[in-house]
């Protein structure tokens, strides 16, 4: 294989998001050389027909500053990538209106003037304090967002393949068993947004259950999908009255801290697994599966896609060059 045959770029930020990315390629391909500049440690491989080239952020180095620069040295060291998928965990924002869980998936879908992905925490203060958003981020490519409503239109006559992918992740990565398991409803807990975390440790077992949200269990147990605006910005959201006003706000289905980083220069569509609810009981225990299954939903993604396609997709390069003319 040579640069030049890639054409998919993956990103994503945590050691459990590159695994469970690197679980899903159907073939793995060995490393090629990168100019020295390049930091980037690249996993590549195949999906279906689509030659993959697989980046994680540095350890411990996240924010959509760090994204910029890993997707920058992507597009650089692969000149023929066409799109990117930046795939990982979110914090989800449960309404009346949209039923989001742990282990759930969030896809970024443009809506309105937004192309899917909002910097929350970019903008400027105005008269009496308010705080004014501006500017907006680019949309996804038109060969994602046909895919996006393929597998919509799909899922809506048949089961997605999320377990199915998750299955032969297990199957062949044995080690990676507990990632693809689905930990349970008893491990899905939803507190009223204003009812703080009571101990400083990774349950909520000092946490006073008459605080919880009452929420009906679902019969299947499996990963919804949900398609909407997705909330990007620089800091962990961690409080659950600030995720609510932010919710009603923006319209907005989770968090996450890379994409706004990505979608001007390196399109993207944003892939989140909804590891919890962006509120102080927030902890790491769906992690792994929800990074899992958030990389199961990409790969289903990838393999709706037909190889022309692509081929007929500038590449970023190419994109980027032409509208600075």
């Amino acid at each position: 294989m040579e640069h030049g045959e890639y054409t998919v770029g993956w990103i994503c930020a945590l050691p459990t998001e590159l695994a469970a990315a690197v679980a899903m390629l159907d073939e793995r391909h060995n490393p090629l050389p990168q100019d020295s500049h390049d930091h980037n440690n690249y996993t590549l491989g195949r999906i279906g027909v689509h030659n993959v080239a697989i980046a994680c952020l540095p350890s411990g180095v996240t924010g959509t500053t760090s994204a910029a620069i890993v997707a920058s040295h992507i597009r650089s060291t692969f000149p023929s990538i066409r799109f990117g998928l930046m795939v990982g965990v979110g914090g989800g924002a449960p309404s009346a209106k949209n039923d989001i869980r742990l282990g759930d998936v969030v896809i970024s879908k443009p809506d309105g003037t937004s192309g899917g992905v909002i910097q929350y925490d970019f903008g400027k203060t105005v008269q009496e304090g308010r705080f004014v958003r501006t500017g907006s981020l680019n949309r996804p490519p038109t060969v994602l967002l046909s895919a996006v409503n393929t597998l919509q239109a799909r899922h809506r006559m048949d089961e997605p393949e999320l377990t199915k992918y998750l299955a032969d992740m297990t199957l062949k990565y044995p080690k990676m068993q507990e990632d693809g398991t689905y930990p349970g409803p008893q491990h899905d807990q939803l507190f009223e947004a204003q009812y703080n975390h009571q101990e400083d440790d990774d349950t909520c077992a000092s946490c006073d259950r008459v605080h919880m949200v009452s929420r009906s269990i679902r019969s299947d147990g499996d990963s919804a999908v949900h398609y909407g605006l997705i909330a990007s910005g620089n800091q962990v959201m961690r409080d659950g009255v600030t995720r609510d006003r932010l919710r009603r706000e923006l319209d907005v289905l989770c968090f996450e801290m890379e994409a706004a980083g990505l979608m001007d220069d390196f399109p993207c569509l944003v892939i989140r697994g909804i590891c919890d609810y962006a509120d102080t009981h927030k902890n790491k225990r769906w992690q792994p599966y929800a990074a899992a299954v958030a990389a199961a939903y990409a790969k289903e993604l990838l393999c709706v896609i037909p190889a022309n396609q692509v081929v007929r997709t500038r590449a970023i390069g190419e994109t980027n060059a032409q509208a600075c003319e």
